[in-house]
Formats: C-alpha cells, sequence, structure tokens
C-alpha cells in the first residue's frame, strides 16, 4: 500500500522539525539535506527523505540517533544504508552516506527515478557505474567526485537543477544548452499577500516589515474582495480607511514602496466584486476564482477571460483552482487563457501559497512558451510565512523552466508601474 501523499508545505515543515531535532541531539553527521520530491519542490510528497552525510564509522549511530528523535512515533523499516520512521505527521526516510560517495548519493536520493536511470545508462555508456554508493570506473574504484555539478561534468552534462529532474528530457536539453532559472535572489518584490483587513493574521505594518526583511524593493498589500470564499473580507466602504492605513505605513517604514491592491472575486456572471469607478483607485488589482467546480471548465474559462477583459485587471492568481495532493483544479481551455493574456496586458500567477502551488510546473511552461508575463508571489498571509511560501512559488516555477526575464517582479518598481499602465484607460 502507497504512502497517502503529503502537500509541499506539511512536507516542508517535518523535514525542517526532523533536522531540527537531529541538530539538537547531536547526531553525528556533517550535513543532514532534504532530498526527493521535496528537493524538487513537487507539489505532493510521496516519500519524504533526509541524507545524512557521516563517515562509515558513524552510520549506525547516525541511525540509533534519529530512531530515537521526539518525534518518531514507530520504526517502519530500517537497513543499514537508511531508515524509515512514522511520525504524527507522516512516514520520513533517512539515508546515510560516506562524503566521498555524497555528490552521488545526494543524486541518486533527489531523483526521480526515470533522471537516474538516464545517468545510470549514460554512465555505463562511458565505462563508468553510478549509484547510490558513489561513481566507480570499471575497476569498480570509486572516481572522486567534489559535489553534483563535477558529477554531471563527468557524465557530459551541465548541472541540472533538482526542480528539473523528472525525466522529461531535461537530459536532451542539457546537452544543448539549459536556460537560466529564475532564482529566489532576483525577486525584487511580491505582489500577492493579505493583512487583517481580509482573512491575514498579520497587520499591513508587520507584513511590510517581514517584506522588507527579505530585502524587498516593493510589495502589495491584496486583500480578499467583499464576496470573496475567506473568513474575513475588505468591504467597500473599508477602501478608504485601509487606504489610510497603508499610507501611515508608507510614512513609518521608508524605503520600500507600498501598493494598495486587492485581490478581487470574478463573479458567476464574470464581473468583478468592485466596480471599475472602485478598481481604478487601487495601484494593482488582482482577479481570482474561489469555485468549488460548480461551473464547467467552459463557463470558468469565460469567467477568466471577462475578468482579463478589464482594463484594471493586472494579474489572474492561482488560476487552476487546485490543490495539491487533494485536487487538480478547474479543467480549463488555457490555452484561450494564454492567449488572451498575451493580447490584453494581463499577468498570470505562480502562486507560493502550500494551498495553491499554481500554475504548476507544466502549466507555467506553458504559459511563458505562449509569452504570458508572469508573476511568482508568495499569497501569505502572515509575515512568518513570507520568505517560506516565495521559495515554494520559486520552486514551483522553476519546475516550469521559467527564467527571470519572463517574471514581473524580478523588475524595478517602475517597470511594474508601467506594466499596469499599459492597460489601464488613459
Amino acid at each position: 500500500m502507497k504512502p497517502p501523499r503529503i502537500p509541499l508545505g506539511r512536507a516542508h515543515r517535518l523535514a525542517s522539525v526532523a533536522r531540527q531535532e537531529a541538530e539538537q541531539a547531536g547526531l553525528p553527521a556533517a550535513t543532514i539535506t532534504v532530498v526527493g520530491e521535496l528537493r524538487r519542490y513537487a507539489p505532493a510528497v510521496s516519500h519524504l527523505g533526509l541524507l545524512a552525510i557521516a563517515g562509515e564509522h558513524a552510520h549506525q549511530e547516525v541511525l540509533d540517533g534519529f530512531c530515537r528523535l521526539a518525534m518518531v512515533t514507530a520504526i517502519v523499516a530500517r537497513t543499514s544504508g537508511g531508515v524509515r520512521v512514522a511520525t504524527e505527521r507522516g512516514q520520513l526516510d533517512l539515508y546515510v552516506a560516506t562524503p566521498d560517495a555524497s555528490a552521488a548519493a545526494l543524486v541518486w536520493h533527489t531523483g526521480s527515478r526515470k533522471h537516474v536511470a538516464s545517468l545510470e545508462a549514460r554512465a555505463a555508456r562511458a565505462g563508468l557505474s553510478f549509484g547510490q554508493g558513489g561513481l566507480r570506473d570499471a575497476h569498480g574504484t570509486l572516481v572522486p567526485v567534489a559535489d553534483e555539478h563535477e558529477l554531471y561534468r563527468l557524465l557530459g552534462l551541465p548541472y541540472i537543477p533538482p526542480e528539473l529532474r523528472e525525466g522529461t528530457g531535461e537530459i536532451d536539453v542539457a546537452e544543448r544548452g539549459l536556460p537560466a532559472l529564475l532564482d529566489v535572489g532576483q525577486i525584487r518584490g511580491d505582489l500577492h499577500m493579505h493583512s487583517t483587513w481580509s482573512d491575514g493574521r498579520d497587520s499591513i505594518l508587520h507584513m511590510v516589515r517581514g517584506a522588507q526583511r527579505l530585502g524587498y524593493e516593493y510589495v502589495a498589500i491584496t486583500d480578499h474582495s467583499e464576496r470573496a470564499r475567506a473568513s474575513r473580507r475588505l468591504l467597500a466602504l473599508e477602501i478608504p480607511l485601509q487606504r489610510e492605513d497603508i499610507e501611515a505605513v508608507r510614512q513609518r517604514v521608508p524605503g520600500i514602496e507600498i501598493l494598495h491592491g486587492v485581490e478581487v472575486d470574478i463573479l458567476p456572471d464574470g464581473s468583478l466584486d468592485f466596480s471599475d469607478e472602485q478598481l481604478a483607485g487601487f495601484d494593482i488589482v488582482l482577479a481570482s476564482l474561489h469555485e468549488d467546480n460548480a461551473d464547467s471548465g467552459t463557463r470558468l474559462t469565460e469567467r477568466y477571460l471577462a475578468a482579463m477583459s478589464n482594463p484594471f485587471v493586472n494579474v489572474i492568481t492561482h488560476p487552476a483552482g487546485r490543490t495539491p495532493a487533494l485536487s487538480d483544479g478547474y479543467d480549463l481551455d488555457f490555452d484561450r487563457l494564454f492567449r488572451a493574456a498575451v493580447d490584453t496586458g494581463t499577468a498570470m500567477e505562480v502562486d507560493g501559497s502550500p494551498n495553491h502551488l499554481d500554475m504548476d510546473g507544466d502549466l507555467a511552461r506553458r504559459a511563458a512558451a505562449a509569452g504570458v508575463t508572469l508573476t511568482v508571489d508568495s499569497d501569505s498571509h502572515f509575515a512568518e510565512a513570507l520568505g517560506r511560501q516565495m521559495s515554494f512559488g520559486v520552486g514551483t516555477a522553476r519546475r516550469g523552466w521559467v527564467g527571470p526575464e519572463l517574471v514581473l517582479n524580478t523588475r524595478d518598481i517602475g517597470a511594474v508601474r508601467d506594466f499596469i499602465t499599459q492597460k489601464r484607460p488613459r
């Protein structure tokens, strides 16, 4: 029986707790690294794994210590090279490898199996063998490998980032030259976050200060409109009050631009929750569907198209409406949506919330190929999650081979404002 899939956010929290407890317990490992689907930023994880690097003499001590962690409720299976344990949050694997085999072990346990099988075949053609125990020559002698970059080089390839290792043609592309992928350090601002004006946990001040700590040059506060399916919503009569709040924060926190935005719901008839006159007062407008799939995919597509045609709508957020490990989301005509996004000058979002991770890698790749401008946002509801959820968004975009030149919020605030202005009535 296969273990249940764990959404990326839960998997990340479980791995973080395990690494923290292992460090506090003093396990004799030089490093403990996330591997498998979690390292590849898969939206849902079947097998959650960690790789510990330690001298061979310390392997059993590492495994013994891991089994004694406070979070462990049972030992599911154990071999000389690893252990699977149960916790209240799900199962977790720990593998161990020696330092001289660490690069090969990291690639091996990161996967995917299709990717690793291609590397094995490539090594064999070169008279080498490749496995979790290292890269070896025809005599079985271990070939010294400093890191993953060198391992790929020895196999005649450039380094392939973990997010691309899905066995979907990345090795053939690598032989011709991989594109540069988006890096979290290239994000200059976050254009989707919530505050206590709707269903966020933290005030605008706390959200802005959290973003400033991440080095962002700008943020957009984008609370839910009044008919959204959220626990709290921004009422139309509160818009001027929120604008005053934002202006007060601008005075208190210099050095970062604060856009007054909104995440406005797309209503069943394709109209928007706020009027055009109200939307014109916002610096940026995000439009969303929050549906339970009552409408057909055709009807939902038409609702998106209607929203894109509105001159005040700048970004379509989490367009597929997916929920990792639970639902793949709406059955939409994405080719029509991508064409409309380009034609109307509307961006589409890669959303880093663990509840969305949308557009996922494949969809983001299709959107990019169609020439759609993308945003990568945290959709965070509290300041502590801003950085973590942005990393999820960037990882999801990287799975779609997205480069920085395609992403609106890798640009400076002037370019962001220009993008918004170009669509609005003059």
